[in-house]
């Protein structure tokens, strides 16, 4: 199995996920509102949402995105709430010829290998139209620490290499919601890279 798959894939991690959205402190001050109007700022349009989770992205994406995991039981959550949502080999089986305005790839990559993120996304990246964009957002040094799933660090350089890897030219990277340094002591700064297929 794939490193990606240590823990994530059961449904433990998916009770972990609900349960840290339930922290009394993150729902008073809505913590998620930075990331959310940033994640709309992007106009992402139709997108796939790869390693969905529990639908936190996804919910806030363009009718008709779909999202992907591993996690059963985080899929069957993103049903229940009303999202679309499916399992890798289900999104394969079904022979369509869907294409998606982006691809998301969101704090997954970082539970995964530089090489086995190439691996995930290059399937993919045939239901991504032409001038689709990949964004790919992945923790800075303090929130890398703070999940034992967490297996390589992707940080600017190595985002460039899974990206060139995969023949998609990088269009934009910086640093959110604060500048580079903050990454260090503010866990929830994150790496955002966006490329784009030709």
């Amino acid at each position: 199995m794939a490193s990606d798959d240590k823990g994530t894939a059961d449904a433990a991690y998916t009770r972990y996920l609900l349960d840290n959205e339930k922290i009394w402190w993150k729902r008073l001050l809505d913590v998620q509102l930075p990331y959310r109007t940033h994640l709309k700022a992007l106009r992402l349009g139709i997108t796939l949402d790869i390693g969905c989770g529990i639908g936190r992205n996804l919910r806030h994406l363009a009718k008709g995105s779909l999202g992907i995991d591993h996690n059963t039981a985080s899929v069957e959550h993103c049903k229940q709430i009303g999202l679309e949502a499916c399992l890798p080999d289900d999104f394969f089986k079904a022979p369509s010829a869907r294409t998606f305005d982006a691809i998301l790839l969101a704090h997954v990559a970082e539970h995964m290998k530089k090489d086995e993120v190439v691996a995930l996304l290059r399937p993919y990246l045939a239901h991504l139209r032409p001038g689709g964009r990949l964004v790919v957002l992945t923790p800075q040094e303090k929130g890398f620490t703070l999940d034992e799933t967490h297996v390589e660090m992707m940080d600017y350089a190595a985002l460039r290499h899974i990206c060139a890897a995969l023949a998609l030219p990088m269009v934009r990277q910086y640093s959110f919601p604060f500048p580079r340094l903050a990454g260090r002591v503010f866990p929830y700064n994150e790496f955002v890279s966006i490329a784009q297929k030709p």
